[in-house]
């Protein structure tokens, strides 16, 4: 990334709510992803201790560094400083994954980030660097998809996301969805590939048809009036921490996050349950759904929801999750050419695309089912 990417902390820290310090440091310095853990270590203590000037004269064997993970856009790692009076400090530092500012709007992210950990969510904004960020670090466990249909944790994941939608962030509250789907499409749709494997099955799309896809969908779900929330868009079980011995679930990685529609944030949680085979014989069941939609939309009183508002909730819901579909098998297309990282992206888009057309009359049919109810008349 040229010093163009690199935005100014100061600046979009700027109108961040006073709980947040707005003086966050900020470097230019970069690291290269590609590194190996040791040979990462001198770049990590140079970043350190150029954002953080009270460690300047420790010296590097006060530093740790261990990767934590690598998820498909991003490098985590966990860094422990041992400082001088014998305390130690933790921190995350994640790195973007190259070519990501592709799918990525990192100053809306860095933007949204100052809010929702003021509003309790997500890790605390340290620093920011030429290619990442430094973090807080959060002591606790990932979920893993088969943890998220538990009902406890189901429970749990839908009160905090109610809490979640109700942040507010400033800026504009346009939901984003279709607008991103569209610059999705007209990048995924123009690709050169050189590799004569991907060139051949990227030759099989049918990019009319998809396109006819997202309008017919985009008409469908635009008579649904789903309510506009800051939605985190990525609501998979790698984004989600907890800490058994407190009890205390995280919502983590804003990077995905903007305005969206609500059966959005839901659809395309459900689709998660999936989980990294993408096995949809594991998407949650009518009555899995509702028991998340109770606590979602009363977290108090959570038997007191009508029969009304989950159907009508289980419409959108279901809706959306199509949308989630495209949404995603388009952002792989785009990773086919864009990432490094060996993946059978090409492959991801049509495990995506077919699931949306397997699962597509079943939910335009209860969408207009009860877009035809009296209410709505």
């Amino acid at each position: 990334m040229g010093a163009a990417k690199i935005w100014n902390a100061m600046e979009v820290a700027e109108g961040a709510p006073h709980s947040v310090s707005s003086k966050i440091p900020s470097s230019r310095l970069t690291v290269d992803h590609s590194l190996s853990t040791p040979l990462m270590k001198p770049k990590i203590v140079e970043l350190c201790k150029d954002l953080f000037n009270q460690w300047l004269d420790l010296e590097d064997s006060h530093f740790s560094v261990e990767t934590v993970s690598g998820g498909i856009t991003n490098l985590l790692l966990k860094v422990s400083v041992r400082e001088d009076k014998g305390k130690n400090v933790n921190m995350t530092i994640r790195l973007y994954g190259p070519n990501t500012e592709y799918v990525i709007n990192r100053e809306r992210e860095l933007q949204a980030i100052q809010y929702l950990s003021a509003a309790g969510f997500g890790a605390k904004l340290l620093g920011v660097f030429g290619n990442g960020m430094v973090q807080s670090f959060i002591d606790a466990r990932t979920l893993t998809p088969s943890d998220m249909r538990n009902p406890k944790l189901a429970a749990e994941i839908a009160k905090q996301l109610r809490k979640f939608h109700q942040v507010e962030i400033p800026g504009s509250k346009e939901p984003q969805l279709w607008n991103d789907v569209l610059k999705f499409f007209r990048k995924a749709s123009t690709l050169q590939f050189d590799d004569g494997e991907k060139k051949s099955k990227y030759e099989t799309i049918l990019f009319q048809e998809v396109h006819n896809e997202i309008t017919e969908l985009k008409d469908l779900t635009n008579r649904l009036n789903a309510p506009v929330v800051f939605a985190h868009n990525d609501l998979l079980s790698g984004n989600l921490m907890l800490n058994e011995d407190k009890g205390k679930l995280y919502f983590i990685d804003f990077e995905y996050g903007s305005y969206n529609y609500r059966g959005f944030d839901l659809g395309n949680h459900f689709n998660e349950y999936a989980g990294y085979d993408c096995d949809y014989s594991l998407y949650p069941s009518k009555d899995e759904q509702f028991h998340f939609f109770r606590h979602y939309l009363d977290p108090d009183q959570p038997n007191e929801v009508s029969e009304k508002d989950l159907e009508a909730l289980y419409a959108e819901t279901s809706s959306y999750m199509l949308a989630s579909h495209l949404y995603w098998a388009l952002w792989a297309l785009i990773q086919a050419k864009m990432s490094p990282i060996d993946f059978d992206y090409i492959g991801y888009f049509f495990l995506r695309y077919n699931e949306y057309k397997k699962q597509k009359e079943n939910s335009f049919s209860l969408a207009r089912s009860h877009l035809s109810k009296p209410e709505h008349g």
